[in-house]
């Protein structure tokens, strides 16, 4: 499912217009993207939570040259799936 598609889901299940449901899901796409940011988590209670996983610098090697290589320290976007998701998708 993309975003055109879950729009068009959410607008059916909420009965909100498509475009008032394209702004709802934007604007939650924000919110947790700036709560991640300012190194904050989201989480939705039974839906699962969003956090940011800090790795630490390393060593590692080119795959095509086998060179050793730096890579850098860095934040990335981490979600864990609660347990109601979790038992409805089993």
């Amino acid at each position: 499912m993309n975003k055109t598609q879950l729009t068009a889901k959410l607008a059916e299940k909420t009965g909100m217009t498509r475009a008032k449901a394209g702004e709802a899901l934007n604007g939650l796409i924000e919110i947790v993207t700036e709560e991640l940011k300012a190194g904050g988590k989201v989480n939705l209670t039974g839906f699962g939570s969003f956090s940011v996983a800090q790795r630490q610098a390393r060593k590692g090697r080119n795959p095509q040259t086998g060179k050793a290589i730096n890579i850098p320290a860095n934040r990335a976007p981490k979600f864990k799936a609660g347990k109601l998701l979790k038992d409805a998708v089993s």
